[in-house]
């Protein structure tokens, strides 16, 4: 017996830019919890890169500025 194959298509969809790098951010404050709260899900995990858009140097510090914002007790 063979198996058939199946060709599965491939989601086209428009390259994601950073929104930091467009509008020339170059530091996340965690004091910003309006910001913070956008890139968390309501149990405040901090959503990847692949869902955001966000480049790697934004998404560190978008990582260690939540971090940073839980500590202080700004956000969950």
């Amino acid at each position: 017996m063979q198996r058939k194959k199946t060709r599965r298509k491939k989601r086209v969809s428009k390259p994601k830019i950073c929104r930091f790098c467009e509008s020339q951010i170059h530091y996340i404050d965690f004091m910003d919890v309006e910001t913070l709260r956008k890139f968390q899900t309501e149990k405040g995990k901090i959503l990847p890169r692949r869902i955001t858009g966000t480049c790697l140097l934004h998404q560190k510090m978008l990582g260690i500025a939540i971090k940073r914002a839980r500590i202080v007790s700004l956000v969950l």
